[in-house]
């Protein structure tokens, strides 16, 4: 059986999962009043940022996948989106699709967390078991929170890219997202505690007697 490759040094995993959200920051605020003209066409500093933002998250994870031999499906699926509408948005020139990203992701998640539950099953615990050891109607319960929480997430998205400026928007994108995900896992943490379920310690294996 191959050995599975050591973790990364948690430094090194967190400049790889937010690294490219900050540079994206960074390079949005730097060159935001700026614009490139391309074969006759002038591009805005915001889709230069996702320029610079795209090809960054993708070899990020490309790194994280050999470092740590997966992706999990979420992270796939919000690569895939990121590299799918950031590429339709620099094609075409019009930022509205990259904003409308968190909308797809988070709106996709809470409808695949409600098929789940409509089926009577728990598809957060099947990407997350392994890291939250809790008791099904531990997992019920916060899938069904999740799924609402995603679902006000995908309209809050909508409402700030609709209604506010590029720049409210591009730091709700890169760190208030974040911080409400946080509040949000923090404001679960008596949940997880009163279903918490310590891991069974495997049975020790008796020697071979001779």
């Amino acid at each position: 059986m191959p050995t599975p490759p050591a973790p990364p040094a948690p430094m090194l995993r967190q400049v790889l999962e937010f690294g490219p959200l900050l540079v994206f920051l960074v390079t949005y605020f730097m060159v935001r009043e700026q614009t490139v003209t391309l074969g006759g066409t002038d591009y805005a500093g915001f889709i230069i940022a996702i320029v610079v933002f795209t090809p960054l998250q993708l070899a990020s994870a490309l790194v994280l996948r050999r470092l740590t031999g997966k992706l999990s499906r979420m992270q796939v699926a919000t690569l895939v989106l990121v590299v799918v509408l950031g590429g339709i948005t620099v094609a075409l020139n019009d930022e509205r699709f990259f904003k409308m990203k968190s909308t797809f992701v988070f709106g996709a998640f809470s409808l695949l967390l409600w098929i789940g539950l409509w089926r009577g099953q728990s598809w957060l615990a099947y990407v997350l078991e392994d890291a939250l050891p809790i008791s099904r109607q531990g997992w019920m319960i916060l899938t069904r929170r999740m799924a609402w929480f995603f679902l006000a997430f995908a309209g809050a998205n909508e409402v700030i890219w609709r209604n506010f400026s590029t720049d409210v928007y591009v730091i709700w994108d890169t760190f208030g997202q974040m911080g409400v995900m946080f509040a949000f896992l923090i404001s679960n943490f008596k949940l997880i505690e009163a279903h918490w379920q310590e891991p069974e310690p495997e049975p020790e294996q008796k020697p071979d007697q001779e």
